[in-house]
């Protein structure tokens, strides 16, 4: 846990944007793999952790705006816990750490509740994302878990997205930490990966190393010589000389705090020129939206510069043609860039995206576009402010099927060059990213140097031999 003044002043800077009622905290539970003692890794629902700290199921709480009221809900240890699992610190120990007084048996919140309704109080919630709190609050105010979401406070899941976006300096420190952990098992895979090694070993060697630093592995990783699939968790694949392995992964802290970065490299010791070509237009649009970063920039506006850059570098090999400006406009582009070109990082990879993306990445005067296709998987589109943190992230990925789909309908026949993109079919993809930091007066890249040019990452791979 941070100390707790931090947390002291978290919640303290929440209650003054607030007016009134009762603010509703739920943390998370244990989740059974199969029966109910064998459970997944615990996760700490992410806004808990932030206003709390304390990291560990079966836990809640409530502000009273209104009686200047905290109250932590949670047991302490039985001596069945303490046989199994061994004598820990108290809840009433770890509440102290963060700052809390007040601490009650968990079966008490429901009491609470009952009495905050009876006198007419407004209790306010955020969006739930676990099925046990759904029917928590499902059960406790008599709203259907289909409706919950809609019934969720927007005053409260704005007041948190505004806090939470902007990092403190403890944050950043964090944040810059599991940036240099994760660009130390990035070198590492690099480092390792040879042909003829499957997938699975490499994706074992970073979860080993996530769990050797202390902390965790930020989100499931993707380690694949399929990068034209986005979210690829399938590790059976074995590598082969002439592929590309891409490497999308992250350490989180332990404390929380989240790693994400990406890697393309040759499953050989070189490039072939062809894949040079394809990974300089996306360093091109990497080091462009980088650079175009700083307070008062819409991120919408680095990603359609980004997507002009690909684009026109595209174009420049024979698989784009026509007029750039208007081939993004239409949406073309998103033949070889499905996705957004960022979005916001801090406890969660995909920063507090349980609470809406409408209202973490984008504002009442900016509203996401959720219809056309690429555009419509951009996270992060707001004016940037000092303190934020993200990822910048362009890439190049040819999906056969969107090949096909889209050549069978004649779409974008003016600006994509079909007969050519066939000679790429068998691509896959490339992707590079890292994170940054808004500051004052522009940005800075978190952790360390990660080989970035193909001439760097051959001499990682020359040397791996």
């Amino acid at each position: 846990m941070f100390d707790k003044k931090v947390y002291l002043n978290r919640r303290s800077a929440l209650q003054s944007k607030l007016n009134s009622g009762i603010l509703l905290f739920l943390g998370n539970e244990d989740s059974p793999m199969n029966f109910k003692d064998n459970i997944y890794h615990f996760r700490q629902d992410s806004t808990f952790l932030y206003y709390f700290g304390i990291n560990e199921p079966s836990l809640a709480a409530i502000i009273d705006l209104d009686e200047d009221e905290i109250i932590l809900f949670g047991n302490e240890m039985s001596i069945d816990d303490i046989v199994w699992m061994g004598r820990q610190k108290t809840l009433a120990e770890k509440s102290a750490d963060s700052g809390l007084s007040k601490v009650l048996p968990l079966d008490e919140l429901d009491t609470y509740l009952k009495r905050y309704q009876e006198k007419d109080r407004p209790v306010h919630f955020l969006p739930p994302y676990r099925p046990e709190n759904k029917i928590k609050l499902s059960n406790w105010f008599n709203i259907p878990v289909d409706q919950l979401k809609e019934r969720a406070s927007l005053h409260f899941i704005k007041a948190v997205v505004a806090q939470r976006s902007v990092k403190s300096a403890e944050e950043i420190t964090e944040l810059d930490r599991a940036a240099s952990i994760s660009a130390d098992v990035h070198l590492m895979v690099m480092q390792h990966a040879k042909p003829g090694m499957y997938e699975r070993e490499l994706a074992a060697k970073i979860q080993s190393e996530a769990l050797a630093s202390g902390g965790n592995l930020a989100y499931p990783v993707i380690l694949t010589v399929q990068g034209e699939i986005l979210h690829n968790h399938y590790y059976g694949n074995q590598l082969r000389e002439g592929q590309l392995v891409l490497n999308d992964s992250g350490v989180e802290t332990s404390l929380g705090y989240a790693g994400d970065l990406t890697r393309t490299f040759p499953a050989g010791k070189t490039f072939s020129a062809e894949q040079k070509d394809v990974y300089d237009i996306v360093l091109d649009a990497y080091h462009h939206a980088k650079n175009m970063l700083a307070p008062g920039v819409r991120y919408l506006d680095v990603h359609l510069a980004s997507c002009k850059i690909l684009a026109q570098g595209l174009k420049d090999i024979g698989l784009i043609k026509g007029n750039i400006d208007d081939a993004v406009q239409a949406g073309a582009h998103a033949m070889f860039f499905q996705c957004g070109t960022g979005h916001m990082m801090g406890l969660d990879v995909h920063d507090m995206e349980d609470l809406g993306e409408q209202y973490v990445g984008y504002t009442d005067d900016l509203v996401k576009n959720t219809t056309q296709f690429g555009l419509k998987s951009l996270r992060l589109g707001k004016e940037l402010e000092a303190g934020y943190v993200l990822t910048v992230e362009p890439g190049i990925y040819i999906i056969p099927e969107l090949i096909d789909r889209w050549k069978a309908s004649n779409q974008f026949t003016e600006y994509i060059n079909y007969d050519r993109l066939e000679t790429f079919r068998n691509f896959s993809g490339i992707r590079i990213e890292d994170d940054f930091l808004i500051t004052e007066t522009g940005s800075r890249m978190l952790g360390k140097h990660l080989a970035l040019t193909t001439e760097e990452i051959e001499e990682i791979r020359r040397e791996a031999y």
